[in-house]
C-alpha cells in the first residue's frame, strides 16, 4: 500500500501529458480514441511504476 501514493500521481501525469500531446499532434483522431490511448498509457505507466519502485520495509524502523 505504500506504493500507491507514488503510483497514482504518475498515472495522472502520464494521462494529462498524453492527452495534451495527442491533442496537439494528432487532433484528427476522435476524442474517444485519444481518451482510450491516454488511459492505456496511464494504466501501463502505473503498472511499470508499481513493479519497478522498490520500497524497503526496514527503512522506517
Amino acid at each position: 500500500m505504500k506504493k500507491f501514493p507514488i503510483t497514482i500521481p504518475i498515472m495522472i501525469i502520464v494521462v494529462v501529458i498524453a492527452m495534451w500531446m495527442l491533442e496537439k499532434d494528432y487532433s484528427e483522431l476522435d476524442i474517444m480514441t485519444r481518451i482510450m490511448i491516454s488511459a492505456g498509457a496511464g494504466i501501463f505507466s502505473g503498472l511499470i511504476s508499481f513493479f519497478l519502485f522498490r520500497f524497503d520495509k526496514n527503512a522506517h524502523k
